[in-house]
């Protein structure tokens, strides 16, 4: 009877003991938890949204994409000399980078327009001049015969002279295949006597030259021709917010097809999650006036939108001078169509007082159309009440893996100089307008070391640091 008490006794000991270290414990681990809502705000943020000419300087405004083509007239004017200069200037090159801005970039041997007139410089018309002078529903121009060799390796020539003025870094972020048919686009009118594209093998060396000569940029293609699918590349609908050419080119997207334009048919392939590993891009059709998309069709513009989770829209697109002043609203619902949208909706800071130890646990979401196509870190930041960087972590997340509508977690421990700033600030300050160091997030420009990307979530700020705590 003894030993049974005894034993009871030391049971409930232990379990009072045992609960005492648990509560010893707990009270050394303090829990924060933070969530953020969303805001209803527009972001124009890099490499997405509307893309204005180049040359249209007050079209630009505050987008941050502007969009050039250049013929190879305009390029080459004489064998080996081309005119960088010029097109610059034309274009406001040193103005767009300086703002920070990107380029979504076209060359074209044939744009169709209301004269009689050649896009391939003179020189190279002498060397080969075997293409068709054209006047049809489209315009009036010249289309050069692309299984022409001495066409074929004058082109890879100057495709890798683009490249090595513009493939060096990711100015020219989205390249848009482009070369091959009317405006680029790999179609000719060969039902009004023009000759046929040649076949996939000749075509595939229109290609190739820009895989190497811009290796910093995503490139893109008219239809899901093999060459996306083999190299990666995104593709652009130029017939945007038109429902029947759109609805034709989203099947060839999710089923693929034959296309009939080269001399042999060339077998389309299907990538319905193109837009999952490369951009989606394209213009705004011509077939309706601009205000019509933005009003009478926004409702069918948008689904279209969604339907083919679209990044940019350019160089037909409402523009900062005229479109969005008329239809302000509209334009918002356009451009909330587009692109990448992330933000932190929760965030758990775990001081562990036991082991000396804090965690920082984030919850990222995407609420955009489609996601980020360049590695841009997530970074979590001290910063301190002057504005300064404090401390830096770089988180592992890879934003271009957070799809449309869907999150990841992070998480990351912090230095024990950094938790010591944080733990021993006072209670009552511990906010971004009164603390010694707060805690925020951000998405960094590579290039800058800056985070540069606006968050869809609804807490203080300062520039593009958003802050946690």
């Amino acid at each position: 009877m003894v030993d049974k008490r005894r034993t009871t006794a030391f049971c409930v000991l232990f379990m009072i003991l045992a609960a005492a270290a648990i509560i010893a414990v707990i009270r050394r681990v303090r829990v924060k938890s933070y969530s953020y809502d969303t805001v209803d705000a527009v972001f124009r943020n890099p490499m997405m949204g509307f893309a204005p000419n180049a040359d249209y300087f007050d079209a630009v405004g505050d987008n941050t994409l502007v969009y050039m083509d250049v013929t190879w007239r305009e390029l080459e004017p004489e064998e080996g000399v081309f005119d960088f200069a010029g097109i610059e200037e034309e274009n406001f090159l040193d103005t767009w980078r300086t703002a920070g801005k990107k380029v979504v970039f076209r060359f074209v041997c044939d744009e169709p327009s209301d004269g009689e007139h050649i896009d391939i410089p003179d020189w190279l018309y002498e060397k080969t001049g075997d293409g068709t002078f054209y006047d049809t529903a489209y315009g009036r121009g010249y289309s050069p015969d692309y299984s022409n060799r001495t066409f074929i390796e004058y082109h890879a020539k100057a495709v890798k002279a683009l490249g090595e003025r513009y493939g060096v870094d990711s100015f020219f972020c989205f390249i848009e295949l482009g070369s091959v048919g009317h405006w680029g686009e790999w179609h000719v009118k060969y039902d009004d006597g023009i000759k046929r594209l040649p076949p996939e093998e000749l075509l595939r060396e229109y290609v190739e030259p820009y895989l190497t000569a811009f290796p910093n940029a995503k490139l893109l293609m008219r239809r899901p021709f093999p060459y996306v699918s083999e190299y990666g590349m995104g593709v652009y609908n130029d017939m945007t917010g038109h429902f029947g050419d759109t609805e034709r080119w989203l099947s060839w997207i999710s089923e693929g097809g034959t296309y009939s334009g080269p001399e042999t048919p060339m077998e389309l392939i299907a990538v319905p999650e193109v837009w999952k590993s490369a951009p989606v891009g394209g213009e705004f059709t011509s077939a309706y006036p601009m205000s019509e998309l933005l009003t009478d069709r926004l409702d069918e513009t948008l689904s279209l939108l969604a339907d083919s989770h679209m990044t940019f829209i350019g160089p037909m697109c409402p523009i900062a001078n005229k479109d969005e002043k008329a239809y302000p609203g509209e334009v918002h619902e356009v451009l909330g169509s587009l692109g990448y949208r992330y933000g932190v909706s929760r965030c758990r800071i775990i001081d562990n007082r036991f082991t000396g130890s804090m965690v920082v646990k984030l919850t990222v979401n995407n609420h955009g159309t489609a996601p980020m196509y360049f590695d841009w870190p997530l970074c979590v930041y001290l910063i301190g009440s002057d504005g300064s960087v404090v401390s830096r972590y770089e988180t592992d997340i890879r934003l271009t893996d957070i799809y449309a509508g869907e999150s990841a977690q992070c998480r990351l421990t912090l230095t024990d100089d950094d938790r010591r700033r944080l733990v021993e600030m006072p209670a009552e300050s511990k906010n971004a307008g009164k603390s010694e160091v707060a805690l925020a997030v951000g998405i960094e420009n590579p290039d800058t070391g800056l985070p540069e990307v606006k968050l869809d979530m609804e807490v203080e700020s300062r520039g593009n640091y958003f802050f946690l705590n």
